[in-house]
């Protein structure tokens, strides 16, 4: 496309942050809006200097509308994510997921902003009746009682906002659904990343192979897509999307957990053997895209499992020490997330 003037709310987390370096590489102008509660500045020490910061809360009503002026478009990625959270401050992660969807969606209509990109999520299928999962599949919340529900039911009820919305309001609009990405400094509450520390807790231990647990028996799957893969998905999406147009971005490689797990020991050149564990309620037991609308648009994934969980496990591995506080103090930082 063009190049525009483009604002990206989240832009210091870990998928807003690519988007911001992509945009700025494929020649485009960026502001974001964030604070930084839980994204990084760092992210976007490469680009220091090349975007405009705005910073604020997503769910401030002026801060957005001010973030929003003179742009022509913006990718709305601003949410809570990690699971930790959605058990624990469900209440949070909706208000964050629906006065920020408002905020964004009334700043377009006040500042004459055309296109709206909004990220949505793989949890909107909960467990999807489909493997390999097209994006006709109906969404759903199985039970309103689940707090990990919360999540993905703010992802659903933003997706039928944008759309409506976008149909009397907007020129263009696009949602993208993520699947399972990860790469270094994701966070600290993910998959890839809490085996990556279990690992360095138990590899001074002797024994061989290392008893490993998990939380579930590790048969369930998952289709895990590196940044740089999902940034070039993104890309083709926001360039060449239709209106109104719904698109997964990952990859169709479906693994299972314990899969992932020997992948991990293999970056500490260690064998282990699965203990299960409980599995939380609601969890999913099997989950894989299917990505033909994006191939359509030139896409296809590069990066191998074994290379991208390398490359994040050495970034853990070196930057140990960047983890700081509690999940529980980033929990109470949460709300003011953008």
């Amino acid at each position: 496309m063009s190049a525009k003037r483009v604002l990206v709310t989240g832009g210091t987390g870990f998928i807003g942050a690519a988007l911001v370096k992509g945009l700025l590489e494929t020649g485009h102008e960026v502001r974001v809006l964030d604070n930084n509660s839980r994204g990084s500045m760092r992210r976007l020490d490469a680009v220091a200097g090349d975007f405009d910061l705005h910073c604020g809360d997503i769910r401030d009503a002026r801060s957005v509308t001010a973030a929003m002026n003179g742009m022509d478009a913006v990718c709305h990625l601003a949410y809570i994510n990690g699971t930790e959270f959605f058990y624990q401050r469900p209440d949070e992660v909706l208000d964050v997921a629906i006065r920020g969807m408002l905020n964004v969606l009334d700043a377009c209509c006040s500042e004459d902003v055309g296109e709206l990109v909004l990220a949505s999520s793989s949890e909107v299928y909960q467990t999807p009746p489909a493997v390999p999962t097209g994006e006709s599949v109906p969404l759903s919340v199985p039970d309103v009682l689940n707090p990990r529900y919360s999540y993905g039911g703010g992802k659903i009820l933003c997706e039928l906002m944008a759309v409506n919305y976008g149909r009397r309001y907007l020129d263009r609009v696009l949602i993208f659904r993520p699947h399972n990405v990860y790469g270094p400094d994701m966070g600290w509450e993910h998959v890839i990343p809490q085996f990556a520390r279990r690992m360095a807790e138990l590899s001074g231990s002797e024994s061989d192979p290392l008893p490993f647990p998990i939380q579930g028996n590790g048969r369930q799957t998952r289709a895990f897509v590196y940044i740089s893969d999902f940034t070039d998905g993104l890309l083709r999406v926001i360039g060449r999307g239709e209106h109104l147009g719904i698109y997964h971005i990952g990859t169709d490689h479906e693994v299972t957990i314990a899969e992932v797990a020997h992948e991990v020991a293999a970056c500490y050149g260690r064998r282990i053997d699965i203990v299960p564990g409980e599995e939380p309620a609601g969890a999913t037991p099997r989950r894989c895209p299917d990505i033909s609308k994006l191939r359509e648009l030139g896409y296809e994934p590069c990066v191998s499992l074994g290379e991208g969980v390398e490359k994040t496990v050495g970034w853990y591995r070196e930057h140990a020490d960047l983890r700081g506080g509690s999940t529980e103090k980033s929990l109470q930082r949460a709300p003011a997330t953008a």
